[in-house]
């Protein structure tokens, strides 16, 4: 985007009294000059213009600026990474929904595994990500993708599992701390140290349950981090998202409400089938990404008047009488007299 900014002045002849100091800011007309001032600039402009188009034709041809892609200009040029972290998220929960043979979880972060690839191919194409980086990621996306489905029909050795396991905690639970970090940037200095002293307590406590050094407890603990941490990654992004919106309000006009209503449905699906099998990371997960995300932006879209009451209302309605369903027939399936008793299962156990 700031490349844009850096053209010759003889590029374009501007038409307007203030292009020679403010180029984008156009005075009002209250403020124009009167028209013997007026012919005076336009004679200085043309001297200034003649000077600046004899300068730059002195430039030898290497020196010239070269053009501007299209994609230096609309993607934002770390956009790379953030699709690495969604990536990572969709891998580590295939693998805790493989393990647990949940067949529809198991499908829908393939689709999203392989939708973020799609991108990420197009970003390589386009030349807007480094090609090592896109092979790198190619084989991460292909052996997940392999490993996963290998231990969802019992094929995989224990021994390579549990090496894909390691791996996607230490990543996990690597990238979660220094994504929450950057978010707040420029506020907070940036920096690498949250994501290195995660990475650090992530292989000394991976190496430590290897070894053999921490109680029965410690390990289940160990063996759920990867999940827990894909899980707040995918809380993280409407809390980044939010937080975007409050600094830059027009940004709010760019999302798109359907997309919003979806994100609101799909992840609202997922909450009977997490409340009956009593999954409490599933189920926070899930019910945080169709209030906070799906519905958290439709509200700032409403507040922003970028979407009708009525498309408003009808979402508060459907969300509200979706999730009374769900915990009403939760109830009526284990014969409990309200659905606080499955709420209680679901946190603290039965």
């Amino acid at each position: 985007m700031a490349d844009s900014l850096f053209l010759p002045l003889a590029a374009k002849v501007p038409n307007d009294h203030s292009s020679l100091i403010f180029r984008n800011c156009p005075f009002p007309s209250r403020l124009l000059p009167s028209n013997s001032f007026s012919l005076q600039l336009n004679e200085s402009k043309n001297k200034l213009n003649e000077l600046a188009l004899s300068q730059y034709s002195l430039l030898p041809l290497p020196h010239r600026l070269g053009p501007i892609r299209a994609l230096d200009s609309d993607v934002p040029r770390p956009f790379h990474k953030g699709m690495f972290t969604g990536l990572l998220g969709n891998l580590s929960l295939l693998s805790y929904f493989a393990k647990k043979k949940e067949k529809e979880a198991v499908v829908v972060q393939t689709l999203g595994v392989v939708s973020i690839y799609v991108v990420i191919t197009q970003l390589a194409m386009a030349e807007a990500m480094p090609l090592p980086h896109f092979v790198a990621t190619s084989v991460v996306i292909g052996a997940g993708l392999i490993l996963n489905f290998l231990n969802y029909y019992g094929m995989l050795n224990a021994t390579i599992w549990q090496f894909w396991e390691d791996f996607t905690t230490v990543g996990g639970l690597s990238v979660l701390p220094q994504i929450m970090w950057s978010t707040f940037v420029p506020y907070i200095p940036n920096s690498i140290l949250p994501g290195a002293i995660a990475f650090v307590l992530a292989v000394v406590a991976v190496t430590m349950a290897h070894m053999g050094k921490l109680s029965e407890e410690g390990v289940k603990f160990v063996g759920a981090i990867s999940g827990w941490t894909a899980t707040l990654l995918f809380m993280w992004m409407p809390v980044s998202q939010v937080w975007t919106n409050f600094l830059n309000p027009d940004n709010i006009k760019g999302l798109s409400a359907f997309s919003m209503l979806l994100a609101m449905i799909g992840n609202g699906l997922m909450i009977p089938r997490a409340l009956f099998i009593r999954d409490f990371m599933w189920f926070t997960g899930s019910t945080w990404g169709t209030l906070f995300y799906g519905y958290g932006n439709i509200v700032c879209l409403y507040i922003f008047n970028c979407i009708s009451r009525d498309f408003f209302f009808a979402a508060t309605v459907g969300l509200i009488s979706w999730l009374g369903m769900a915990l009403w027939r939760d109830s009526v399936v284990h014969e409990y007299d309200s659905p606080i008793r499955s709420l209680k299962e679901l946190v603290f156990g039965s």
